[in-house]
């Protein structure tokens, strides 16, 4: 089932994942894919989505155990960053689209990292918040600063809640209700077990994907984000990074894209018009 508001489609796919809550604005552009971040939701792009509609067909998701989706039947297996990668293209495929931009965010970003492996139909990458690690917990360790504990926190106390928001979207930023709301939804599950395989040796060498993948990547941080560490991230050797530099914009935090889209759409505005 289809609702429409002010233009934009929502509607469910059902994967062998999750069922997943779609929004997509339709049209014949090119197709742009926001994926959100840990305990979070589509809603968070608001500003990209009410931007670009009209021009690009832009589709937003919430990951199985968030916000609209449903919880993972078999949690194990569905909550990591892998599994997430092939949710998203077992959706993409579903809506028949053969050509994607993708911007990720945090979580998100690791997710999008993963599909350059998986999924040539993505031409171009976008990252925000995301440093690209190699497997085992020392090397996750090199592309965060300490005190990410809440991010693999099944169980989040009132305390804590206030602290992830405050964190991942920034001290200064607009706080709206949705936010804590989406934190409250989030299957517990899914940061507990997404975090563990994270930190696992089998997991993904993502640092080597970066290094080695030809689609276009673009990256731009806050450069007051709490969680990255920034010389890890400006330090690494890409092998096709856009504009051959990490944008870190001044002042903000690890949600620049909502805390101030004023300066971060021209951005992404820019690299999107590398597609067309």
């Amino acid at each position: 089932m289809t609702t429409t508001q002010n233009g934009i489609n929502y509607y469910n796919i059902q994967t062998r994942y999750a069922g997943i809550a779609v929004t997509d604005t339709g049209g014949g552009g090119l197709p742009v894919l926001f994926i959100h971040g840990n305990s979070s939701c589509r809603e968070v792009f608001r500003h990209q989505v009410n931007l670009l509609k009209g021009k690009y067909r832009v589709l937003a998701l919430d990951l199985p155990g968030h916000g609209s989706s449903l919880n993972a039947s078999e949690p194990r297996q569905v909550y990591s960053m892998p599994s997430y990668a092939r949710m998203v293209i077992e959706v993409l495929e579903k809506i028949g689209i053969n050509r994607v931009v993708v911007f990720g965010w945090s979580l998100g970003g690791h997710i999008g990292l993963e599909m350059l492996a998986l999924f040539p139909k993505m031409i171009g990458l976008m990252i925000c918040g995301t440093p690209p690690v190699s497997a085992g917990t020392d090397n996750v360790a090199l592309g965060f600063r300490p005190g990410l504990g809440l991010a693999g926190k099944a169980e989040f106390t009132q305390e804590d809640i206030k602290v992830f928001v405050s964190d991942t979207y920034g001290v200064n930023a607009s706080h709206e209700s949705f936010m804590i709301e989406a934190v409250i939804r989030t299957d517990g599950l899914a940061r507990q077990y997404m975090f563990e395989d994270f930190l696992s040796p089998q997991a993904t060498n993502q640092k080597l994907l970066v290094e080695t993948s030809e689609t276009p990547l673009a990256i731009v941080n806050g450069a007051d984000d709490p969680y990255i560490n920034f010389d890890y991230i400006d330090g690494l050797n890409y092998r096709n990074l856009w504009k051959r530099k990490v944008f870190n914009l001044a002042g903000l935090g690890h949600a620049p894209f909502w805390e101030a889209p004023e300066l971060f759409n021209p951005i992404l505005v820019k690299f999107l018009k590398d597609f067309q």
